[in-house]
């Protein structure tokens, strides 16, 4: 019998100089001398009997996280969150019962103090432009606030501000593979404004990386999800259409076009391109002929040119488009009369009727090549796209008039071709 009261009591000895020991760690820490608590704290957990002890953890958490905040100490100890974030969890996992007392009785300050510290410190690094050492702070603010949210502390489940930072900061220190981890949060919860301002630019950066990378599915994924989110914005349907001339058919192309001028019945620039890219397919001959269907399209591309026109009168490059249609198929009417040599006098009328349907399409562009004339040739100063249409305008006004023997109008166009680069 006395061996065993003997050993209780030395049992009893050695709690009684652990509890002396964490108080006064707790003691320092409520006296505001982090260093005596810090010094104190370390050495108890330094004895592996202490290793089990919740007050010991706990207190760590309290103390470390305090000295992420104190200005003399913080350097010292770079990752006193990180530091104070495990030892809170070691807390936790050593308490069987899962009572949390001294949490409770603290009423969570300890992590929502990890929770802040780790925010704070993130946007002092983000405005100092430390953008890796941001990155990493504002990933331990979203671990603690999920670690709250899981262990039903807090309603909120997302801190979409620190998120959104999360991924900024990734960005701006050219780790693109770790900001889209925290952009796809934002676009997978569905969230559209933070702050005040819209996440549309980040919707499309999401889209743009996968695409990047070269992810099908995800591209795909994002971009309707976008869509859903910004169905009036046009970058979705300029990146379904991109995709499509790199990597799909051109009927899926032309579907995808069908789509979206339905989409948007307003815009003439969609009209205008549907039509330009349907010309130069329907008149590609890099395969050694034109499609099968290549009156079909040319057709098609001339009612979206004129439906772009109708939208806007004022579109200088559908009116060029549309006068070049009607110029190219004067041509190759030049060059059917020039296949027929027979002196026949069927082969005669032939050639003749052909050389008057030529004439007759160059007298059908005339009109849009003026009209381009008329948009831009008595302006100033002409940006390069509009500066191009219009020398490519006179270009064709002089080679028909050429073809008509109509000098004057001839000169005319020639001076003007001259002189595009020197006025606009």
């Amino acid at each position: 019998m006395k061996k065993i009261f003997l050993s209780v009591i030395f049992a009893g000895i050695g709690l009684a100089l652990f509890a002396q020991s964490a108080d006064k760690a707790r003691d320092y820490y409520k006296a505001g001398k982090l260093q005596d608590a810090k010094t104190e704290i370390d050495k108890v957990l330094t004895v592996d009997k202490n290793q089990k002890a919740l007050d010991a953890w706990f207190y760590k958490a309290k103390i470390y996280a305090a000295i992420g905040t104190n200005d003399q100490m913080k350097s010292q100890v770079p990752d006193s969150y990180a530091q104070a974030f495990d030892a809170l969890k070691k807390y936790m996992d050593l308490d069987d019962k899962k009572v949390y007392l001294l949490l409770i009785q603290d009423q969570y300050k300890v992590i929502n103090d990890i929770y802040q510290g780790y925010f704070q410190s993130g946007a002092a690094n983000y405005n100092t432009g430390k953008y890796t050492e941001a990155l990493n702070d504002f990933k331990g603010s979203i671990a603690a606030i999920t670690f709250m949210s899981h262990n039903g502390w807090i309603k909120q489940t997302i801190d979409t501000t620190a998120i959104l930072y999360a991924g900024i900061s990734g960005e701006k220190a050219n780790n693109r593979d770790e900001a889209v981890i925290y952009y796809r949060m934002i676009a997978d919860s569905g969230v559209t404004r933070i702050g005040g301002n819209d996440m549309i630019e980040i919707y499309k950066w999401i889209a743009d990386y996968y695409n990047r990378k070269g992810d099908d599915a995800n591209t795909a994924k994002y971009i309707a999800i976008g869509k859903a989110k910004y169905p009036k914005d046009l970058f979705w349907p300029e990146m379904e259409l991109d995709i499509l001339r790199k990597k799909g058919t051109k009927d899926q192309l032309f579907a995808k076009y069908e789509e979206i001028v339905k989409q948007f019945p307003d815009s003439s620039v969609y009209f205008f391109n549907y039509g330009l890219e349907l010309y130069q397919y329907s008149s590609d001959t890099s395969t050694g002929k034109r499609p099968d269907n290549a009156d079909e399209l040319i057709k098609k591309a001339q009612d979206n040119l004129s439906k772009s026109l109708q939208l806007n009168p004022n579109y200088p490059q559908a009116s060029l488009v549309l006068g070049q249609i009607l110029y190219n198929a004067g041509v190759d009417l030049q060059q059917q009369a020039k296949v027929i040599k027979g002196p026949k006098p069927e082969d005669v009328k032939k050639r003749t009727d052909l050389r008057a349907e030529a004439t007759k399409k160059f007298d059908e562009a005339i009109p849009y090549f003026e009209k381009v004339d008329g948009l831009l040739g008595s302006k100033g100063k002409l940006k390069k796209q509009d500066r191009d249409t219009l020398k490519d305008s006179y270009d064709l006004l002089i080679t028909i008039y050429q073809q008509k023997n109509v000098k004057d109008k001839e000169t005319v166009y020639t001076d003007k071709y001259n002189n595009v680069d020197k006025v606009h």
